[in-house]
């Protein structure tokens, strides 16, 4: 993209409306795949042991392949407005997203591995099935503590709203929110990773909202009014890294 090149207020409305509702499918993915693993992650070994919910966890996991589509496409949409900004940052938040992706990829595979173990009680004892179905929960524990509990901190909170700050695409009040929740969500992910704080404790969960805020924000703001088209960077008047 010509860098100055006024951006069309029809694409940059094209870009906001895709934009807005990627992030709002992010939502409507991600949430609900949390919920579906919930008879895994609560007791594996009773899981594997018992008659199991295999649709829910499968389920769970065909939300969280679109909710790896949505969490790039949320980057890659807006990718030609903000490396307008700063190229470099722009390509960091494209790359915090598809790490974020990274490990949901991973734990998706450890509940659909889970779900084998339970299709398949012949390939060990209750205690063996169990003790595997435990160590892969913990995975999944991980994988989401570092991924939308850490990296999402850096990429969607610090570098997406330096960027949306810089840009000025949307009220830069609402920009400065995700300055603040990224590094909450940070020091959050840190304190649990450490043991001072409870993983899904209340520390962690007061810590989510700034972002979960900014994050919803991001879904309604631009799918409904979208971008400032008053943003020096949708008139063509910037050049990368001087906004």
């Amino acid at each position: 993209m010509d860098y100055h090149r006024p951006v069309p207020p029809e694409e940059s409305r094209r870009i906001a409306q895709v934009f807005g509702a990627l992030y709002l499918i992010t939502f409507a993915t991600s949430i609900p795949a949390l919920w579906l693993y919930q008879p895994v992650l609560k007791d594996p070994a009773a899981y594997v042991a018992g008659a199991g919910h295999n649709n829910k966890i499968l389920l769970g996991a065909f939300l969280e392949l679109l909710l790896i589509i949505s969490n790039i496409g949320t980057a890659t949409v807006v990718f030609p407005l903000l490396k307008r900004v700063n190229e470099i940052c722009a390509i960091s938040y494209v790359t915090a997203r598809v790490m974020e992706c990274t490990f949901i990829l991973v734990g998706i595979l450890t509940m659909v591995t889970v779900v084998t173990l339970q299709r398949n009680p012949s390939a060990g004892t209750s205690a063996t099935l169990g003790s595997i179905a435990y160590t892969l929960a913990a995975i999944k524990d991980w994988t989401f503590l570092f991924g939308p509990g850490f990296v999402v901190g850096i990429g969607n909170g610090l570098l997406l709203g330096y960027l949306m700050y810089r840009s000025e695409l949307v009220p830069r009040p609402m920009a400065v929110l995700g300055l603040i929740a990224g590094p909450v969500l940070i020091v959050s992910g840190i304190a649990v990773m450490f043991g001072v704080a409870q993983q899904g404790g209340p520390l962690q969960g007061i810590a989510t909202v700034p972002e979960f805020v900014w994050e919803l924000f991001l879904g309604i703001y631009p799918l409904v009014w979208g971008f400032n088209l008053a943003a020096p960077i949708l008139r063509g008047d910037t050049r990368p890294g001087t906004v």
